[in-house]
């Protein structure tokens, strides 16, 4: 398993050289500054490919650009409305250069509107440690009281309405304005930044369409995009939903081991590929993450290995960030999956043998409580949780 590290580029708070000092032998990023729907040129990627290879002291890094996450996928493609055609030949575009440059994997999602949506960035565990949570509770008091959806209501039962609404009433302005910006206004590797009068334009749009045509949707963009990665020998990996339930009347349809699979065989091609992120598809008691590793492993082409500990049994609910071996998710489990999957991969000769993977988000502890890092990125909390993987996938190949 190779050992990946996401780094934000040359502003992100944790160096070439941290990322190097951690053991990482691969870097995970972007270019977050290109407009979505824009094609990356070749001359952006090298760039960002010898930024990644040179440390401070202009020595060499040994690290390389092993995946990029993400290349994102337009809200135009997603709604297939505006200059949706447009798009998708600047993705291919991208993808060809990134091909040229020698990146291999491309991670993307499909979710509407927003990204991996959290409502505290820096809740405060027993252990004095801080990591982002997801509370039904407070997000609700945000769908009712903040955004003020059409038909909201409906969404929640009279029990979470009254809780929001006590909730609500408790906060002062700044609270709210927290509780809006971290829902809302971007988290590190959102495609896109909204505000609120973008959101309710977007939800608005996305009112007429289903999770079955939102499905649809992503059904042509692979039938458009994996022809061209396995001509060029690029892997694509879709990332699930986060968290992996419908969020303010959106669609959402990456939740589960039978989205995977559906997709999966909607375009059966190898470059049509699976992000496996036990964090997000572990928000869900449902979700069987050792068993999905094990029969959809031919396919993925990326692990997020990190472990979140749900707060109820539903479905829908509460949850906050693990320690990567402390959550509900048996992390042990997932990684003798994928030793076994890489062992099938070697014994068949495959070119991607070795899946690529990193320790996602952390928890900020010692110095990081300092850093203000990216939400959810610190250097010490994955650096610990890259030790205990890396830990347990040493003692699961020894002897």
């Amino acid at each position: 398993m190779r050992q990946t590290w996401r780094w934000f580029g040359p502003k992100d708070m944790v160096s070439i050289d941290d990322v190097r000092q951690a053991g990482a032998t691969g870097i995970v990023t972007a270019l977050h500054h290109v407009p979505t729907g824009q094609v990356w040129s070749l001359e952006q990627i090298k760039k960002r490919k010898a930024e990644i290879a040179t440390m401070r002291d202009g020595g060499p890094s040994t690290l390389t650009w092993d995946v990029v996450e993400s290349l994102p996928v337009s809200e135009d493609i997603k709604k297939q409305k505006g200059a949706w055609r447009d798009h998708i030949t600047a993705y291919k575009a991208s993808m060809r250069n990134l091909a040229a440059a020698g990146v291999e994997v491309i991670c993307y999602n499909f979710m509407p509107v927003l990204d991996w949506t959290r409502t505290d960035l820096a809740y405060r565990l027993p252990s004095g440690a801080t990591c982002m949570r997801f509370d039904l509770t407070d997000f609700a008091a945000f769908d009712l009281h903040i955004l003020k959806r059409p038909g909201v209501e409906a969404d929640y039962d009279d029990a979470l309405r009254a809780a929001a609404a006590e909730r609500f009433a408790k906060m002062d302005d700044a609270a709210r304005d927290a509780l809006a910006r971290n829902i809302v206004f971007g988290l590190p590797g959102a495609a896109e930044n909204f505000s609120l009068a973008d959101v309710r334009r977007h939800l608005a749009e996305y009112d007429q369409i289903s999770a079955d045509q939102l499905r649809a949707h992503l059904v042509d963009f692979i039938t458009e995009v994996a022809p061209v990665a396995q001509e060029l020998g690029l892997r694509l990996c879709c990332h699930p939903d986060d968290p992996p339930v419908p969020l303010l009347g959106l669609p959402r349809v990456m939740s589960t081991e039978a989205d995977y699979t559906a997709l999966m065989q909607a375009v059966d091609l190898p470059a049509n590929g699976i992000t496996l992120c036990t964090g997000s598809l572990g928000a869900r008691p449902d979700n069987d993450l050792p068993g999905m590793m094990d029969r959809l492993g031919d396919r993925v082409q990326f692990l997020h290995l990190r472990n979140v500990k749900r707060e109820s049994d539903r479905v829908f609910g509460s949850f906050h960030e693990a320690e990567h071996l402390g959550g509900d998710t048996d992390m042990v489990a997932v990684i003798a999956a994928a030793l076994r999957e890489e062992t099938r991969r070697k014994a068949a000769g495959r070119v991607d043998a070795s899946i690529p993977f990193r320790p996602d988000h952390g928890q900020d502890i010692l110095d990081d409580l300092k850093r203000q890092a990216q939400p959810g990125y610190p250097s010490i909390g994955r650096l610990k949780g890259l030790a205990e993987l890396r830990g347990v996938i040493a003692a699961l190949s020894h002897g």
